[in-house]
């Protein structure tokens, strides 16, 4: 039996993706886990875990608990908890994140900036869930 690679915990059983060759321009607001693989052009406020996978582009700002990138990402990443930059990711911008794993092969161009546990603020859900997506 092959051993799977560590990966940050999944936060909920339920998650809504964006397959590849699909493309949002917008915002996107969800409370469950979201999986991208195709390209958004904006921003993405979710409450649980984003991966943004292998063929996965992001180019706005992304908002989170935690975040896997195995693909693209140019601006800004802010995760209340852990970020995990896979082989072959792709980020340009800035991140602020409590906990940063980087794996070989990633490339990061950008600030980093490290949150201590008392900075550690999950997206405001209060503000979420008050926001209607017209």
């Amino acid at each position: 039996m092959a051993k799977e690679k560590d990966s940050i915990p999944s936060t909920g059983v339920v998650y809504n993706s964006l397959t590849y060759g699909s493309k949002i321009i917008g915002k996107i607001i969800a409370d469950k886990d979201y999986r991208i693989d195709g390209e958004i052009e904006g921003e993405i406020i979710c409450s649980g875990k984003v991966v943004i996978g292998q063929k996965g582009l992001l180019k706005g700002t992304l908002q989170c608990a935690f975040a896997e990138i195995l693909g693209r990402v140019e601006g800004k990443i802010d995760v209340s908890d852990t970020l995990s930059l896979r082989e072959n990711s792709v980020i340009i911008g800035d991140i602020k994140t409590r906990t940063l794993v980087v794996e070989p092969k990633a490339v990061f161009e950008g600030t980093c900036s490290m949150m201590k546990e008392k900075d550690n603020a999950k997206p405001d859900n209060a503000n979420i869930a008050s926001k209607k997506i017209a």
